[in-house]
Order: C-alpha cells, then structure tokens, then sequence
C-alpha cells in the first residue's frame, strides 16, 4: 500500500496558525513524522492561496523537501500556485492533485503533469459535481480521463484515478458502491492506471471518537479489490496494523483475523458475515456494527456503536 500522508492540511487549525508563521519547523516536522511512520509521499493541501500563492507555494516546497526526499502532491485548485510548487520541486517526481472532467482542469492541468514530468491524480468528477451512479464514475475515467491523459503522450504509470470517497454521514449508500467502481477501474484499461483514494473521506463529518474505525473498516474492503494507493494519516498506527495484517496475511491475533476476513470476504464479492466476529469482544462487535454502516444495511447515526 502507498500512503499518500494527508496531515499538511489547511482544515487544520494547527496548520492554518503555522503558515500564518511561516512556521518552517512546524511543518519540517510534520512531514518527516509523516514519512518515518511509512508515507512514501507528501501531499500538501494549503487551499487556493489566491492572494499569497506565488510566495506560499514555494516556502512550503523548500520547507518539505529540507527534510524529505518523497514524492510531494501538490493538492490546490490554483493552477498558477501549482506551476509555483512545480517550478520549485528539486527532488522525487511531484504529484499534481487534481485533473477532473471540469473543462479548465481537463485541459490545463495534465499539460503541467507533461511540461514538468508529473503524476497526475483524475477526479472522477464533472462540472455537476460527483456522479452517485457507480457506472458513470467508471465511464469518466474510461471515456475522457485516460484519454485526454494518453492525447498527451502521459504515461499510463502516470495517472491516478481518484473515484471519490464520499461520507458514511449522509452519503452511506454510496459507500458500497465505490468499493465496486475500484474493483472495476483495474480492469477497464491494459494496463490499468493505478487507482487511489482519500480514506479519511469516508468519515467526514462524522463525530472524532468513529472515524478512525470506520476509516480502518472500508480500508480491509477496499484492500480485497486491491486498492493500492491511498490518501491517509501514517501516524495512525492502528490504521498501519490494517495495512500490515492485510498485506502479510496476518491472523494471529483475532482483530488481524477479522480485518483479514473482511478484504477476503470483498475479494470474493461476498458480504462479511456475523458468524466471523466474536460479538462478546467489544473491538470485534464495532466492527461488524461499521460493516453494517459501510454495507448500507444499517442507517448511519452519530450513536450506532452504542446501539
């Protein structure tokens, strides 16, 4: 699993205080916290910075790339603070996040990822914003995404399809859905782009206390249709133990075992099963309960792990 490491954020308040100091050991750290704790890439989410980008863009490049040799993902609508951040990057091959179907983004940013020997990440996502349907979202990538990417001459290693994570809080019935469309985008195309998404998208909104289980819970299922690539916190730990039990087949402890059980239960297109949890283990009881969350069999409250 490649960790795109989420936590340079501007939603954070940490964040928002540090660049207003131009905190460059604030963000040094957390960038090298990010990749000692596994991230194999950077992504830096500072906002538009319509007033400030062509002096923003780059201090936070040459602040990140002081420390760390990884590949950064420049994450902003700014097109010309994306150029700032490019011009700038010294180091590993850079990540542009994101292209979409939206005409401007489709026409300007993959001829940056071709001008600077970028990556480019594709949204899944039109003028009208995210399609719910499964079967549109598979159709962007195929029908206009990866052509307009190979019109460039953009390797195909190059793109990263991005379908769109949409929240347990209000948008749950899509959860399910979009565990189908990764399954499906690695076999639209030979070779396949690779296919990544934003985790941590799956519980926005969502009370602090249960997102990190329910982050941990869609990973096991998007792991069994062989996700690869995601946007996460490395610090997580716990999020950590996931991806190692899952990759290494790890069943010697029953929370390995079910996190296991669930990805071969995806993998096979079946649903997990209660009789696979040990319901008198509160840990393995709030599983099966966010199963039933991320299934769509059960209505999403902010009590459910109570109920």
């Amino acid at each position: 699993m490649i960790i795109i490491g989420e936590n340079i954020h501007i939603v954070s308040e940490k964040v928002k205080e540090a660049l207003a100091n131009r905190d460059r050991t604030f963000f040094a750290d957390l960038a090298l916290r990010q990749v000692e704790a596994g991230a194999r890439a950077i992504d830096i989410n500072l906002g538009p910075r319509k007033k400030d980008w062509a002096e923003v863009f780059p201090w936070i490049v040459e602040t990140v790339e002081s420390v760390v040799d990884v590949p950064l993902s420049i994450d902003t609508t700014n097109l010309d603070g994306m150029e700032a951040a490019l011009k700038t990057i010294k180091k590993a091959q850079p990540i542009l996040n994101s292209m979409s179907v939206e005409p401007e983004r489709l026409e300007k940013v993959p001829l940056l990822a071709k001008k600077y020997g970028a990556k480019v990440i594709a949204l899944t996502m039109g003028s009208e914003g995210i399609p719910t349907d499964a079967d549109a979202r598979v159709n962007m990538a195929v029908e206009t995404l990866i052509p307009r990417a190979l019109e460039l001459d953009i390797p195909i290693e190059d793109l990263i399809i991005d379908p769109l994570v949409l929240t347990t809080r209000g948008c749950q019935q899509y959860c399910p859905q979009l565990v189908e469309v990764v399954r499906m985008l690695q076999y639209v195309w030979d070779p396949a782009p690779m296919v990544s998404i934003g985790l941590s998208n799956v519980s926005n909104s969502v009370p602090n206390e249960n997102r990190p289980l329910i982050n941990r819970v869609y990973l096991a299922m998007m792991m069994g249709v062989g996700l690869q690539m995601m946007i996460a916190n490395p610090l997580d730990r716990k999020l950590s133990d996931v991806v190692r039990w899952i990759e290494t087949g790890d069943t010697s402890t029953p929370l390995a075992s079910v996190y296991n059980k669930i990805a071969q239960r995806t993998q096979e297109s079946e649903e997990p099963q209660i009789e696979d949890f040990d319901l008198s283990d509160p840990e393995q009881a709030a599983i099966w309960k966010t199963t039933q969350i991320l299934l769509n069999k059960v209505i999403y409250a902010d009590s459910y792990l109570v109920n």
